[in-house]
């Protein structure tokens, strides 16, 4: 009961931005760790340095599965409490975790068959494949952990317990910084040792995380009791619910491979300065990211609880502040390019070629506030067509045309100006989805049981 009340009735700003701090904070936390992994990395040489791009295309589609099962059985968690409907809620918690945990398994058993192959298929050079080799074999290793750790927290935060999740996260991101100087330059492991403290850091947050649940600090109950009574239609609700995750990480880590690929015909360096590019970007983007998903338990709660009105005060408010942040981190990016690609490669040609990629993407990112939370909007809502499509658009069906033709139009100016114009060309089309769904939206708020119960309580406490 406390936690409906908290979800329906503290003012909307509040609400999100409590939310959103322990996610922000936690989202800071593992992008720092991204990139002084890259800057330590980077030590190595050019070229280990894009092995962690070319193996990153590999982690967003681990990541991928695991956001799929965390999106998709959070947003029914989150509707099932705003119902209060708790053993629905536990049910879905526990098989979105299993088979986020067998997903990884599986992508783990089916990978060491095939490394070194799929070493030059993410679009690594042949001086590349290496360095990519050594740090790959641990990812792979942790792939279980990595995709389980991240269903375990997106639950939490659709729960409305983001604050438990960043104690996972930041602890595996604290071992990771603290891990790779020793390992790496110590032990004189190299790029090994950053894949080692990698896979360490993955278990240590899926632990961490795990024993939230199992010491019953959260709303809903993972127990094997739970798996028994769930079935087959669950597993696929929760995978449809979640697939526009999975296809928004997905089509990222295919584009990934792609630009390794087309950056891969310019050198190393090409190769290089656009995986530095894009873990500044992402750092940049983080924290309004993480306003985004502090709205979406706001949002799939309130939509469950039948209370329009905050629904779209939440939108509101998570696109505007989501928006503000940006412009800021744009100014910043703009201004401070090439000394940002600087600190972690201090290689002429990865500079030149980072700073103008920086600076394109960095504008575009004016218009992406928008279109995440309408994305994040209709999949707490368990709108999943709208929010499979709009995915679809941004992250693939716009930027794969875009980088194919500008490539082979414009070499290397065209990589770097695929991803600006796929956001671009992404902004007006969302905008008609979001108009369509707040107007078929009911225009009163519905009364749920637990609003007749605190009528009734409130009548007999008078």
């Amino acid at each position: 009961m406390d936690q409906y009340k908290k979800m329906t009735e503290t003012p909307i700003p509040k609400l999100i931005l409590t939310l959103s701090v322990p996610t922000i904070i936690s989202m800071l936390v593992t992008n720092i760790y991204n990139l002084v992994d890259t800057a330590f990395v980077g030590k190595l040489g050019t070229s280990a340095s894009g092995a962690v791009g070319v193996v990153f295309g590999f982690m967003s589609l681990i990541q991928a599965f695991g956001f799929m099962f965390g999106q998709g059985s959070g947003s029914i968690i989150a509707r099932s409490l705003g119902q209060g409907n708790k053993e629905r809620a536990s049910v879905h918690a526990s098989m979105g975790f299993v088979s986020s945990f067998v997903c990884g398994a599986v992508i783990s058993g089916i990978s060491f068959l095939f490394l070194d192959k799929i070493v030059m298929l993410l679009g690594s050079t042949d001086t590349i494949a290496p360095y990519a080799r050594q740090y790959i074999v641990y990812i792979t290793a942790a792939a279980p952990f990595m995709s389980s750790s991240l269903t375990l927290n997106n639950i939490l935060r659709y729960e409305g317990k983001a604050s438990l999740g960043m104690v996972g996260l930041m602890s595996g991101a604290v071992l990771n910084m603290a891990a790779d100087p020793i390992l790496m330059f110590g032990l004189k492991l190299g790029i090994a040792g950053a894949g080692i403290a990698t896979a360490l850091s993955q278990f240590l947050s899926w632990s961490i995380l795990l024993s939230m649940f199992l010491r019953g600090k959260t709303e809903t109950k993972l127990s094997i009791e739970n798996l028994r009574k769930g079935k087959l239609m669950f597993v696929l609700n929760i995978m449809a619910t979640g697939f526009p995750s999975l296809l928004r990480q997905g089509l990222n880590s295919l584009c990934t491979v792609l630009f390794n690929s087309r950056c891969a015909v310019y050198g190393d360096a090409a190769v290089s300065a656009m995986s530095i590019v894009t873990r500044i970007i992402f750092f940049s983007f983080s924290i309004a990211l993480g306003i985004g998903q502090g709205f979406q338990p706001v949002s799939g709660f309130n939509y469950g609880a039948g209370k329009y009105k905050r629904l779209k005060a939440a939108y509101r408010f998570a696109a505007l502040v989501s928006e503000g942040i940006i412009i800021v981190g744009c100014v910043i990016l703009m201004v401070f390019s090439g000394e940002l690609i600087g600190i972690f490669r201090d290689d002429p040609e990865v500079i030149k070629i980072g700073t103008r990629a920086l600076r394109l993407q960095a504008a575009a990112q004016l218009l992406l506030p928008l279109c995440m939370i309408s994305e994040m909007l209709f999949q707490s809502t368990g709108k999943r067509l709208c929010a499979s499509l709009l995915s679809s658009l941004r992250s693939g069906l716009l930027l794969i045309p875009s980088l194919m033709i500008l490539s082979s139009l414009r070499g290397l100016s065209g990589i770097q100006e695929s991803q600006p114009l796929a956001q671009l060309l992404s902004f007006p089309l969302t905008i008609p989805f979001v108009i369509h769904f707040f107007r078929g939206l009911p225009h009163e708020d519905a009364v749920t049981a637990f609003d007749k119960r605190s009528e009734s309580e409130e009548r007999s406490s008078t």
